[in-house]
């Protein structure tokens, strides 16, 4: 089987043989790279040829797949760390009735 599933800037895969998920994060037409970079941290870069020769296909994104990459919620791109609940302190004895 070899891969139908072409290459997207940051677009989840796994390599099927080898059991391998990465995302892609850089393509240059220019050198006919393929940069990607593996669940767990590493970087790895693939031609066009080795590309269609393998056994990728497309994923949905993992469910922690931020945890090697050692983010936080800024890196992620939460920049509202208001979490929208009323202030108890201020309330009275009738607002808790309501």
């Amino acid at each position: 089987m070899t891969t139908i599933a072409d290459p997207v800037i940051d677009r989840w895969y796994k390599d099927v043989e080898n059991n391998l998920t990465f995302k892609i994060i850089a393509i240059d037409e220019s050198d006919d790279s393929i940069e990607v970079q593996y669940l767990n941290g590493e970087i790895g870069e693939y031609d066009n040829d080795s590309w269609y020769n393998s056994t990728f296909d497309y994923i949905e994104e993992p469910e922690d797949w931020s945890a090697p990459f050692e983010l936080d919620d800024e890196d992620l791109g939460y920049s509202d760390t208001d979490e929208h609940r009323r202030n108890m302190d201020n309330l009275n004895f009738d607002d808790y009735i309501d």
